[in-house]
């Protein structure tokens, strides 16, 4: 993969370093919330996250990198222990139903040593490693099974199912059912018009 100097992002400056225990501290408090009190919890997660619409049920424990680079729409539920690695935005749309074990990456590192490592990183006052990021999309009515993960740059398009299990390494397009390592479309479906 060929990468530009600007597709790399510096994860240790004091910015980065502060949202992300702003974050730790926000999940924190929410996995400790009482689980009936649903008007603190909602007010936690409007301080974590980007934006989030009505009816948002998210289980615990949740674990996310920024809290801010995530957008949510209406009507989704986040089964428990999900991962957002949120260096990008992920956006998710309405309707949505994410499974238990979910991971979600907008970061990766290049494979290649040379590209991944940085020579001269303590001079530089930063990581020894190079990190990218792509943003992530999961657009309406869309259903992620079990264990998935979703790697950088993915689009999940509307109605379609990401099967339990899956590794999905590229987009997946709309009213479809997608499985496997990689995940891959097994079929399509055609959808109502009233939903």
């Amino acid at each position: 993969m060929y990468y530009e100097e600007n597709d790399f992002l510096e994860t240790s400056d004091s910015a980065s370093l502060s949202q992300i225990a702003n974050a730790r501290e926000l999940t924190r408090q929410y996995y400790l919330s009482d689980f009936r009190d649903t008007e603190k919890r909602t007010a936690i997660l409007r301080d974590l996250f980007g934006a989030m619409g009505e009816n948002v049920v998210i289980d615990t424990p949740f674990h996310c990198d920024h809290g801010k680079n995530i957008f949510l729409g209406n009507d989704i539920i986040i089964n428990m222990n999900c991962t957002f690695v949120d260096n990008k935005p992920i956006r998710i749309g309405d309707r949505v139903l994410i499974a238990s074990n979910v991971q979600i990456y907008t970061s990766s590192h290049p494979v290649l040593p040379q590209e991944r490592l940085v020579p001269d990183w303590k001079e530089r006052q930063t990581t020894f490693f190079r990190t990218y990021a792509r943003p992530v999309e999961i657009e309406n009515n869309v259903w992620i099974g079990g264990g998935c993960i979703l790697l950088p740059g993915v689009t999940i398009g509307e109605n379609s199912v990401i099967g339990a299990g899956s590794v999905v390494t590229r987009p997946v397009p709309p009213n479809c059912v997608a499985v496997g390592n990689p995940c891959r479309v097994i079929r399509y479906f055609d959808t109502y018009k009233d939903m």
